[in-house]
């Protein structure tokens, strides 16, 4: 059977385009900029960017990273922050180290403390924002919804689809999952640090920021 045949052409037409639209979505891509050997990195975030849980902030995720890729990463996680802080604290961290890329991961205490999650995403959105005003690139690492399932909390996705950032949605709920990679109910030990650090490593890597 000719399959034509069964079809009105504005119904073929119509298929087609569908079709070519699906295939652009599913070839899209999200790249950054490749990182000059001399860029710097901002690793903005809480406990889990300061290495909350470790013995040295050199076991930290950016202290790591920073020896995975060859660039000079800036650990500036503040233990106990809330995205309302922390986006009170950007310019200057912004203003101080003129990064090219930033490492997003923000939020947990805003989880832990039940605060609004609208409140929460508009601060995400805010900082976002921020950076790219700077023409500052900006990753964006999901944090686990601490419950009796450790998935990442479903705004962080949201949040990476509407600015088309690179977005890393399951390290965080994959290490706080394993209890041998916990310094405590929610901050990774040494090792898990690394795999943390290993993640936004393949990453960059993917999106082109480095080789």
């Amino acid at each position: 059977m000719n399959l034509l045949s069964t079809w009105t052409w504005p119904r073929f037409v119509r298929a087609m385009f569908l079709a070519l639209v699906l295939a652009a979505g599913c070839n899209s891509s999200t790249k950054l900029s490749p990182l000059p050997e001399d860029a710097v990195i901002l690793a903005f975030g809480d406990s889990l960017t300061y290495g909350t849980g470790t013995h040295s902030r050199e076991e930290s995720y950016p202290a790591v990273l920073s020896t995975l890729i060859g660039r000079k990463v800036i650990n500036a996680g503040v233990p106990g922050e809330e995205t309302s802080e922390g986006l009170q604290r950007l310019v200057s961290e912004l203003d101080a180290h003129r990064p090219a890329l930033m490492i997003l991961c923000h939020g947990g205490n805003d989880i832990l403390r039940k605060r609004d999650r609208k409140t929460t995403v508009e601060n995400l959105q805010a900082i976002i924002r921020m950076a790219r005003e700077r023409n500052v690139e900006v990753v964006l690492v999901g944090v686990p919804a601490f419950g009796l399932f450790l998935s990442t909390a479903t705004f962080y996705g949201e949040v990476a689809e509407a600015f088309n950032l690179p977005f890393e949605g399951e390290i965080l709920s994959n290490i706080i999952a394993n209890s041998t990679l916990k310094s405590d109910m929610i901050h990774p030990n040494a090792e898990g640090y690394r795999r943390f650090a290993k993640a936004i490593a393949e990453l960059l890597q993917r999106e082109g920021a480095v080789q």
